[in-house]
């Protein structure tokens, strides 16, 4: 039987009206229209034409209904600025994700959640403190925010879009965390991204429809909080405060120049006019688009570990494709940037998973 949410779902992936399918189908708009409501059933020559048209195999629309994400439930980062267009896409992403979420799943044993419900807090200061506490972090900075998340039980996907609409969401799934994060953008970028949405998943989980303006401002203080822990700044930073100053330092805690700036002015050791002052030049110097001397990007141990085992058992990415029906370049993107190579020394952690018989 043809599924026709799957046909709704690969075309918001590959971001096409239904117009626009219809044209490199060579079927009707009203044809394609009818398909997505399940209203008609198509020939095996028009599945193929879909499938040639989106690149996806024919057997991705015979499969079960995808899992649909409660939208109500979804931290968006720069909601106002995603298109519809771009909505779905990330939405049809997350639903591929939880496909690909269930394979793992089905092949290996993963970390269960270690998150705190602090729902019911309000301060996202003393939430940040609450979670490192939780994590038994101290004050130290964090050596990889991928990392920490995923030992802790956080399914981190990567949502490939080459756009500055959207930064990363997350959600949960019964009793289970998401993130998805853009990693087109730079890696201070990310890193914060990540605490971001951990802000979101501990501090928001039942705070009904998100996002809100109030909500992305908690999530933004938890994330600066969590990351420069307001004893650790006070303690590094100088008395006397400058752009060179903010640069140096920003390497301690792999956070941007803008964000160590705002965090010092949170934490009232820059005065207005020196943050607006700081900012300004950090601007003329490239920092408010880019990260000129960035720190390395952080990568997923859970997927180097689960790459390296199939490739042990001469299984590739192509192979989990195929398991799942879906083409290789959307597997691919649910990973991008997540991991490189399998080849450089495995840094064992025992925490991440282990192979199930």
């Amino acid at each position: 039987m043809f599924n026709h949410k799957r046909l709704l779902l690969a075309r918001r992936r590959r971001r096409l009206t239904g117009k626009a399918l219809a044209e490199r189908a060579g079927l009707s708009a009203i044809t394609i229209s009818r398909l997505e409501n399940g209203e008609n059933e198509p020939d095996e020559g028009s599945v193929i034409r879909l499938a040639q048209a989106l690149n996806y195999p024919p057997t991705f629309f015979s499969d079960d209904d995808p899992e649909e994400l409660d939208t109500s439930a979804v931290s968006f980062r720069s909601l106002t600025k995603m298109s519809a267009k771009e909505r779905e896409a990330a939405v049809a992403a997350g639903a591929l994700g939880l496909q690909l979420n269930d394979w793992v799943e089905r092949e290996f044993t993963l970390p269960k959640p270690n998150f705190l419900d602090l729902s019911y807090e309000t301060d996202p200061e003393v939430a940040a403190r609450s979670m490192r506490q939780h994590w038994a972090l101290g004050e130290r900075p964090i050596g990889s925010m991928l990392g920490l998340a995923e030992v802790n039980g956080a399914r981190v996907f990567s949502l490939s879009e080459d756009t500055a609409s959207v930064d990363a969401f997350s959600f949960w799934r019964t009793d289970k965390p998401f993130v998805f994060l853009n990693n087109f953008k730079t890696a201070e970028h990310s890193i914060f991204d990540t605490a971001h949405e951990i802000g979101h998943l501990v501090m928001h989980r039942h705070g009904g429809p998100q996002p809100s303006k109030a909500a992305e401002r908690e999530a933004n203080a938890f994330a600066s909080a969590f990351l420069m822990p307001a004893r650790d700044v006070r303690a590094s930073i100088p008395r006397f405060i400058t752009v060179d100053v903010i640069i140096r330092a920003k390497k301690r805690w792999r956070v941007s120049a803008m964000a160590l700036a705002y965090r010092l002015h949170t934490l009232r050791l820059l005065t207005d006019w020196q943050y607006k002052s700081i900012c300004i030049e950090l601007g003329k110097r490239g920092f408010r688009s880019s990260e000129p001397h960035g720190v390395d990007r952080e990568e997923s141990r859970v997927w180097q570990k689960i790459l390296r085992q199939l490739w042990a058992e001469r299984k590739t990415k192509t192979d989990i494709a195929d398991a799942m029906n879906i083409p290789l370049d959307e597997l691919e993107s649910l990973i991008w940037g997540l991991t490189t190579t399998a080849d450089r020394p495995e840094r064992s952690d025992p925490r991440i998973f282990l192979r199930t018989v």
